[in-house]
């Protein structure tokens, strides 16, 4: 099977973990499939498109859905009959999900998946990009930029076990290869119910964990002398394809420069953190092109409850990251029954007093988790996350400016659990729909990297990265700029503004048309040209938008369950910080760590045959380089910009 370069795109929306459940090694449930009344009886073909569709009214959805169908579909692994995946399908027109197998052939449809391990896609679909949205007060509303209605479009449940998706106790997934195989063994089945989607184009989408996922399931799919289906482009949004260094601690310093309110606009706070930045070795920079693979970064715990685990994949788990600030919650109430068993005044919670602090050497409570320092300080030192109601942590991870407390509900369990619902998708009755469980199998601890410095650190078209720094504007629909894009060689990296971790649902307009433009589109702004020896980029290039960090909103949202006000720092002390931060940022300091090749970093394999350069051998796998720096030049943590980082990657065959 002869592949041609195939355009990889990445968006940015997460794996929002609004309910979870922790499955012990020797209790992990087993679930099956439900046989509703019409099943039909054989092998999987369009006479199934009936039993699937969904033809009876959802609770609260009062207005017209375009025709869906869903239910599960098995993944075809031997031993393991109930192992399935749930899916929830919608069609862009009427007969277009339905259509013969030689018809509509070059109209494309798309895959979502959420990411986890062990989150539900329907949480996209009712918070995110789906066309029906579950709000705080668990009514439904339509959403106007709903996906499909660019494309058919399918939200699957997976891997075995999650969400709709069922597993017997011994058939959940060990590893990401595992994941891969199943995964195609769904899209055979898929495919036999809706043939055409076997030739059409599909353009395969995800976030956060997907980051992992889909190059593995592009693994299997590449292996396959027949793949069922014709993937076009892969998108991966703010996905997890990095170390725990790499994607949580080396932007620390960078947020702190978009979001200044987290150290309440202090220069000797920014101060301190620039300074156990470049005592960890934090403090890299990219170059544009990359001139040699980077080290591998280190941890140094310290003595905090916050900073044990540094394993890439637990601590980036969401079922780990709520034991984690569950953690940090002790600390917070600790600190408070140290001063004196009640809050402190607002005039003296604005500014932390550093002169007792390890200046000079790696804070001994901390150690290198500067990630957690800086939650740790906000909720405590500055306004208004240090303004809690009854103790509540307040402090949301994937987007900074929302203080809300407690956070607006983004549980749909009171939906999908309702029997009309399950009934009316053909879900199973054999469990419960859960948002997020802590999945047996903890995942990849072996990805490293993160979205530019993914880029920068791996060879493509015989050049080590981007030759360019990212500085192309796009603009929205309104006229408005949206962000960031710069593509190269089938690579297309994408920021958006004013966006978060979750594009679609902070910014439904901007997640959109990053959907209708980049992904499906072909918009080639931010495109780099060589016309005989003369280089120029799509759009332009603008100064303004190669620096340090995109400041991010003044306000930051207060309010219980929803924004009821905006806080916003007084003028005077914002135009202070304005005038340090621009003398402050020109003077980089040197980096504790030298940039030096290497290849010693692990990511997804490929085949040798499809060529990645500047791979290296872990566990006798080809691996890309990944084990990649963050460039704190550059937006990139996942949990604490609105500026959300998108990246659309590519793989050269």
């Amino acid at each position: 099977m002869a592949f041609a370069p195939l355009p990889v795109v990445a968006l940015a929306v997460c794996a929002v973990a609004v309910v979870r459940a922790a499955y012990p090694p020797q209790d992990v449930p087993s679930s099956w499939p439900h046989d509703y009344p019409g099943k039909p009886h054989g092998d999987f073909s369009p006479a199934w498109q009936d039993y699937f569709e969904v033809k009876e009214r959802l609770p609260n959805a009062t207005w017209p859905i375009s025709r869906n169908f869903a239910g599960n579909l098995p993944v075809n692994r031997a031993g393991h009959p109930n192992d399935t995946l749930f899916f929830w399908a919608f069609e862009k027109e009427p007969g277009s999900l339905t259509a013969h197998a030689d018809k509509r052939s070059i109209e494309p449809w798309g895959i979502w998946l959420n990411g986890g391990p062990g989150s539900s896609s329907l949480i996209g679909l009712t918070s995110e990009n789906g066309p029906i949205h579950i709000n705080s007060d668990f009514s439904a509303s339509q959403n106007n930029f709903s996906w499909d209605r660019l494309a058919d479009y399918v939200w699957v449940d997976q891997p075995v076990g999650v969400g709709f998706s069922t597993a017997d106790s011994a058939g959940y997934v060990h590893d990401e290869d595992e994941m891969g195989r199943d995964f195609m063994g769904f899209l055979f089945n898929l495919v036999k119910v809706f043939p055409s989607l076997k030739t059409r184009p599909l353009y395969l989408t995800g976030e956060s964990y997907a980051g992992t996922y889909i190059p593995y399931i592009m693994k299997t799919y590449f292996g396959l002398a027949d793949p069922p289906v014709k993937i076009a482009k892969f998108a991966i949004g703010d996905g997890t394809v990095g170390s725990a260094e790499v994607y949580e601690l080396v932007p620390t310093v960078n947020t702190i420069e978009t979001y200044p309110q987290l150290v309440g606009y202090d220069p000797a706070t920014f101060e301190y953190f620039r300074e156990q930045e470049h005592l960890c070795g934090y403090d890299l920079n990219l170059t544009y092109p990359g001139c040699g693979h980077f080290p591998t970064l280190k941890f140094i715990p310290g003595q905090g409850v916050a900073a044990q685990s540094m394993d890439s994949a637990s601590r980036l788990n969401p079922a780990t990251r709520a034991r984690r600030q569950q953690k940090l919650r002790n600390v917070v109430q600790l600190a408070k029954r140290a001063s004196q068993g009640k809050r402190r005044d607002e005039a003296l919670v604005q500014k932390r007093d550093l002169s007792g602090r390890a200046n000079g050497t790696i804070d001994p409570w901390y150690g290198c988790d500067i990630y957690d320092e800086m939650i740790d300080y906000a909720v405590n030192f500055s306004l208004p996350w240090s303004i809690k109601h009854d103790d509540i942590f307040g402090f949301d991870i994937y987007q900074v400016p929302d203080a809300l407390d407690p956070e607006a509900n983004m549980d749909a369990s009171a939906f999908f659990n309702d029997p009309r619902t399950r009934a009316a998708l053909h879900a199973p009755t054999s469990k419960n729909w859960q948002g997020t469980i802590l999945y047996p199998f903890l995942g990849d601890p072996t990805s490293e990297g993160n979205d530019p410095m993914v880029i920068q650190n791996t060879t493509f078209g015989g050049i080590q990265g981007f030759t360019r720094r990212p500085s192309t504007p796009w603009f929205d629909d309104n006229g408005e700029r949206g962000g960031i894009v710069h593509q190269e060689r089938n690579w297309t990296y994408v920021l958006i503004e004013g966006a978060g971790h979750l594009v679609p649902y902070t910014n439904p307009l901007r997640g959109f048309i990053l959907l209708r433009d980049f992904i499906l589109g072909n918009n080639q702004t931010g495109l780099v040209t060589n016309s005989s020896g003369t280089v120029s980029v799509v759009g332009g290039e603008s100064s303004s938008l190669a620096v340090d960090a995109i400041p991010g909103q003044l306000g930051i949202y207060v309010g219980s369950f929803s924004t009821q006000s905006t806080y916003t720092y007084p003028s005077a002390t914002i135009a202070a910080w304005s005038n340090y931060i621009v003398t402050a940022t020109a003077t980089v300091i040197t980096p504790a760590t030298a940039i030096t090749a290497t290849t010693t970093a692990t990511a997804i394999s490929v085949p040798s045959t499809k060529a990645i350069d500047g791979s290296s051998s872990n566990n006798g796998t080809s691996h890309t380089n990944a084990a990649i720096h963050m460039d704190r030049k550059v937006n990139g943590l996942l949990s604490s910009l609105t500026v959300a980082l998108l990246l659309f990657c590519i793989t050269w065959l």
